[in-house]
């Protein structure tokens, strides 16, 4: 059986973020810059696995490489990120409003129990006063 090469994933930035532990290479970085020994240490992962993520990462434009001596320290390109939230964006439309239902819905449950338990005191006032 001939197995054909596997498409390069990584040239755009959706791609790149699919990888669950770019997110989070994305998630340690946007806070402060890092060397790689930094993020080995902060991941726990071997240091080609960091090396390799962070290549694409800057294949994509969404980290950037400072050389300082014999160090390199790397950081988040936040303003990269912006066609992701662009993108998110026009989708949130659909999440308010499933959201101000859920509220809507929970409150009404909230307001059922608060009734039923106050029905509930009630009842057992009446029934001790019987008595």
């Amino acid at each position: 059986m001939t197995r054909m090469a596997r498409a390069k994933t990584t040239y755009d930035v959706f791609s790149a973020i699919g990888e669950p532990k770019r997110r989070e290479l994305i998630e340690k970085l946007i806070i402060n810059e890092m060397t790689v020994n930094e993020l080995v240490e902060a991941t726990d992962w071997p240091q080609p696995v960091v090396s390799k993520h962070l290549r694409v990462l800057k294949e994509v434009r969404l980290v950037s490489e400072r050389k300082q001596g014999r160090y390199r320290f790397y950081q988040v390109k936040s303003e990269e990120l912006r066609p992701i939230q662009e993108w998110i964006h026009q989708f949130e439309k659909y999440w308010g409003g499933t959201l101000d239902q859920l509220d809507h819905y929970l409150t009404e449950i909230q307001t059922k129990q608060n009734s039923n338990n106050r029905s509930k005191k009630l009842w057992v006032k009446l029934k001790s006063n019987l008595q």
